[in-house]
């Protein structure tokens, strides 16, 4: 019986509670979006006690299904004040779905009181934390690895969430017990900081394992999903081989690499940062490719990155903290980004946002372009330590941008802009304009149509067909992907092979006991991106919020000078603003 834990961290009580009959096929993003959509006020403050974090694990968490750790992180947004869904890998998706807890709904005022949450197969509780408040994230790890083993997953509220910066992220350990996967977007660490919870240890030593209706159902579509991701071009070759940093040279070639904050969209030092100097430095020095993020993984493409001398600096350095940290800020320095990331990942900062706010720091004269040093300084001393700087550039990249007097502000409801010009990939601007979420580029993938081919082409430098295109992933990713704890990855072998796509719903089928279709799912989607629509309507959210900003419109961007031209009225229609008459 799939449980859902709630904790008020005012009355220190952690409650089992059998999970509602309308949450009954919810699971991951689905559920923490209604969850906060029934429970929240949208017109709350994201940091007032009103506010309540969720942690959701998704429907085939605890299986087998390959790539289904993933754990939602849901709340009222500190930066984008709407709703928010935060989407990690790591380990805490998988422990909590062999507890079949479904999700843990963070609630209360906790005062002065600080709290880890500690749960098994027994049941949970909340027990003082006030020793490891001020820990970073790494240090934190550790000392919890100390008292309570190795192998209990560790969710933990960096210093930046302590310190309520709307970039503040939820970090999860990985399969080594690093805390280097996170839930990044959107200052989900700040609404956990606010609520007094420091970590949350997961620990399903003696829990018994996920039944299923028909367990032979079950085997049998997760070997057609395996034998495609293997199958795949871009799951079983080029993501294994390079990582998600394969596409540093693919995009920066398509003239679409936000360079020097977003000013142009070809950076002259791609090489240096790309995908293929990343394996080549972890292949020479001891590192390692085809490392897993989760249990279950079949992809394979994060890596454990070292310096010179052999030594770790951080895991997972992916393609988004590279552009970020890198071409956007004119760096072409692999080893200093990956240094940045490992205190982006220390002290629990998104590194899109923190890219995405040095870059408007230079080109407001506040930092130099391309200066490493700077830039690890204002990270690890300023922002790490909250001196003035720091707090400015710890509140995201659009307040930063208002603080220096930068008018080229890349960012949509109030949160930074993703590794890919919208001028030159126009179906993921369509996404950038239209996500709930703010500009997402995990929310629907139109890259993978507009420039990899998969699932189609649709000519990213023309307005053509793509609002349906970005529409038709989001309402995809949300019910295939999001819901299910899938890793978004899989959608590349989804999008061109049918038996794949098919074989998610079939998988929550035997699961269950409830016949889900690929087009159930497609509707299951759609409800999902209604429901936080809606919030973010109750929250006060207009139209214009749906839009990119007018800079994108006016500056062209070399090297093709294409500028944004995707009508307002048809993004309206996959908003629902505008409704669509059938003839």
């Amino acid at each position: 019986m799939s449980m859902l834990l709630r904790v008020d961290v005012g009355a220190g009580s952690a409650t089992f509670e059998e999970l509602p009959k309308k949450y009954a096929l919810l699971g991951g993003r689905a559920l923490s979006s209604a969850i906060i959509a029934d429970e929240v006020d949208p017109q709350c403050d994201p940091l007032g006690p009103e506010n309540k974090v969720v942690f959701a694990a998704g429907l085939l968490a605890g299986t087998s299904a390959p790539n289904s750790s993933r754990l939602s992180v849901g709340c009222k947004s500190p930066l984008t004040r709407g709703i928010k869904e935060a989407n990690t890998g790591g380990q805490a998706g998988n422990r909590l779905g062999r507890l079949d807890i479904r999700a843990i709904v963070v609630q209360g005022d906790p005062g002065d009181k600080k709290w880890v949450l500690h749960i098994n197969k027994d049941g949970a509780a909340l027990v003082d934390g006030s020793r490891y408040w001020g820990l970073s994230n790494y240090t934190c790890a550790n000392a919890l690895h100390e008292e309570y083993g190795e192998r209990p997953v560790k969710i933990l509220c960096g210093p930046a969430g302590e310190m309520g910066y709307r970039n503040s992220s939820v970090a999860v350990t990985d399969p080594d017990g690093r805390p280097c996967r996170h839930a990044g977007r959107g200052g989900t660490g700040a609404v956990m900081g606010a609520r007094g919870l420091k970590a949350i240890v997961v620990d399903d030593e003696g829990a018994p394992r996920p039944t299923f209706v028909d367990p032979d159902r079950f085997a049998k579509a997760r070997k057609t999903l395996v034998e495609g991701l293997a199958a795949h071009p871009v799951t079983g070759q080029g993501l294994p081989n390079f990582g998600t940093a394969v596409l540093v040279n693919i995009i920066n070639e398509a003239g679409a690499l936000p360079t020097r904050n977003f000013s142009s969209g070809y950076f002259d030092r791609a090489e240096a940062i790309s995908g293929e100097t990343l394996a080549k430095n972890c292949d020479e020095r001891g590192g390692k490719r085809e490392h897993s993020c989760m249990t279950g993984c079949v992809i394979h493409c994060s890596n454990v990155y070292v310096d010179k001398a052999g030594e770790f600096v951080s895991s997972g350095v992916e393609y988004e903290t590279i552009w970020a940290l890198g071409a956007n800020c004119d760096n072409g320095d692999l080893d200093a980004i990956a240094v940045m990331d490992r205190h982006c990942d220390d002290i629990g900062l998104d590194t899109i946002e923190m890219g995405d706010t040095l870059a408007v720091a230079m080109d407001g004269g506040v930092l130099p372009w391309g200066d490493t040093s700077a830039m690890i300084k204002a990270i690890d001393e300023d922002v790490r330590k909250g001196t003035e700087l720091g707090r400015k550039l710890g509140n995201g990249c659009e307040f930063a941008a208002q603080q220096f007097g930068v008018r080229r502000i890349p960012t949509v409801k109030h949160q930074g802009m993703p590794a890919y010009d919208p001028r030159a990939i126009k179906g993921i601007g369509v996404t950038y304009a239209t996500s709930p979420m703010g500009a997402d580029h995990t929310a629907g993938y139109a890259v993978a149509t507009n420039i990899l081919d998969v699932g189609g082409h649709v000519d990213p430098m023309t307005a053509e067909g793509q609002c349906p295109l970005s529409q038709g992933l989001q309402e995809a990713t949300a019910g295939f992907f999001d819901s299910a704890g899938l890793c978004v990855f899989l959608a590349f072998a989804c999008l061109d092979q049918p038996d794949s796509l098919a074989a998610i719903p079939e998988m929550i089928s035997a699961r269950y006991g409830q016949e889900m279709t690929v087009a159930d799912m497609v509707s299951y989607g759609s409800k999902v991106l209604a429901t936080e629509r809606d919030f973010n309507r109750r929250a006060g959210m207009t139209q214009e919020d749906d839009r990119l900003p007018d800079f994108f419109s006016e500056e062209p961007l070399p090297p093709h000078n294409t500028l944004w031209d995707v009508a307002a009225q048809d993004l309206d229609k996959v908003c629902g603003w505008t409704p669509v008459i059938e003839l």
